[in-house]
């Protein structure tokens, strides 16, 4: 069954809740969720140009249609979605606990994941059932279900936008090339491509078992060693390489691991695209790229060095719009506050912000929301949220490289360590005590 679009679909897939119904104002409860939610994250609303009444006019018409808890629960997970916030929930209260709403099933996956280069949809990666139907990275794709493929997916993406919350459209962008590709079991869609040498083949997906969780880099280097939430090793031409997949608040130990056992290299390359986000020390986190008894003044403060093993030579970060919240601050640091210089497909997700709690009048929900920027200082005072951390240098897949299974990111990074910017990045390693290895 192919995939079918429909701005409404998730109306059409509503079950029955365990609370009684019929009991609850549903129409008084989304009024006083859209001006709350109008003036408690008014901030943000006008950051993003959202329209919130018109935006929120259609939903408002709806609720006077409202039968059930169920139906609540939906029109109010697609109230948020107008929100434009990646961290927006709705979170159950005790009179609500008990009410079930049947989501779109999306279990299943193709077994690959897509990206943009030069306006066009390519194969980033393919696994499993994909790979084995003949779909390979760096095939171009032309027509899905006989559409021309830009219209498809922007077609998903929309629906998507329509229950999911997305702080900006490139976190909705790359999620439907990753995590947005997943569908119903048994989801069947035929796929138009064409291949490096310019070939056309036609090959037809059944959605099965597949991961669609985005790693990070299309294609990292081999024999990295791994630890809870970093992966790191070297890359072919030597430098050091260490992907940062989660900011979890034992990061700074994982990290003092990975530069242990990484000494005596011309660069490291700091990846954090996939990145989910977390909780850590962002001040000890940065002090493992500074020289032993050094400090260095960013725009948030003074860093002082620390841990056993610091790095202080040349640092290039990589991100995308898979990287989200804490991952974020993480990367935008260095770049914010001269450290590193940073490339990336696009800027962050630019979900990074501080949360309030609205609780609404039927006791059946309460809304989780963001209200303010985190890192307000970042990017001439425009903060993160709603924005992302835009890298000092957009750097797209190359569909030849992808091919090759070479990942363009980091091979970029490498090329930088040849050249280094010198223009663009404050901090100077050999004034702050870096020696290059073999000098």
């Amino acid at each position: 069954m192919s995939i079918r679009v429909a701005s409404s679909i998730v109306l059409l897939l509503l079950a029955g809740s365990a609370v009684a119904q019929g009991r609850t104002d549903y129409g008084k409860d989304l009024r006083f969720a859209v001006d709350e939610l109008g003036t408690q994250c008014r901030e943000l609303i006008e950051l993003k140009d959202i329209d919130w009444r018109k935006a929120t006019a259609p939903l408002l018409a709806e609720s006077r249609k409202v039968k059930t808890d169920a139906e609540h629960m939906v029109l109010l997970q697609r109230l948020l979605a107008r929100l434009h916030d990646g961290h927006a929930e709705l979170r159950p209260l005790e009179k609500g606990k008990d009410v079930r709403a049947e989501w779109p099933d999306r279990s299943a996956g193709p077994g690959l994941f897509l990206c943009r280069a030069q306006g066009r949809l390519f194969v980033k990666n393919a696994w499993g059932d994909a790979k084995a139907a003949g779909l390979e990275p760096g095939m171009e794709i032309v027509k899905v279900d006989d559409q021309p493929a830009a219209k498809w997916f922007e077609r998903r993406v929309t629906t998507l936008c329509d229950l999911l919350s997305f702080s900006t459209p490139q976190q909705a962008f790359f999620f439907a090339c990753h995590q947005g590709l997943a569908d119903a079991p048994g989801t069947r869609v035929a796929f138009e491509l064409r291949d490096a040498d310019g070939q056309s083949k036609k090959r037809t997906l059944t959605w099965g078992k597949a991961n669609q969780t985005p790693f990070g880099p299309a294609f990292p280097p081999p024999g990295l060693t791994s630890t809870k939430d970093l992966h790191f090793g070297r890359t072919a031409q030597g430098f050091g390489y260490v992907h940062v997949r989660r900011c979890k608040e034992d990061v700074v130990a994982q990290l003092d691991e990975a530069l242990a056992t990484l000494e005596g290299f011309p660069g490291l390359i700091l990846d954090f695209r996939g990145n989910s986000g977390g909780g850590f020390d962002h001040d000890a986190f940065f002090g493992r790229f500074l020289a032993r008894g050094k400090t260095w003044r960013g725009g948030g403060g003074e860093y002082r060095s620390a841990g056993d093993h610091p790095y202080a030579g040349p640092l290039v970060v990589i991100v995308d719009a898979t990287v989200r919240s804490a991952g974020e601050t993480a990367a935008g640091m260095f770049q914010e506050d001269g450290r590193a210089f940073s490339i990336g497909e696009s800027a962050t997700a630019g979900m990074s912000s501080q949360k309030t709690t609205i609780e609404l009048p039927s006791g059946l929900f309460a809304l989780y929301v963001s209200i303010a920027s985190n890192k307000a200082r970042f990017q001439g005072g425009k903060g993160i949220e709603g924005i992302g951390v835009i890298p000092m240098e957009i750097v797209e897949f190359d569909a030849a490289d992808l091919a090759q299974e070479r990942d363009t990111l980091i091979a970029r990074a490498e090329a930088l360590f040849a050249d280094w910017p010198k223009e663009k990045v404050r901090y100077v390693p050999e004034e702050m005590g870096w020696a290059k290895p073999g000098k």
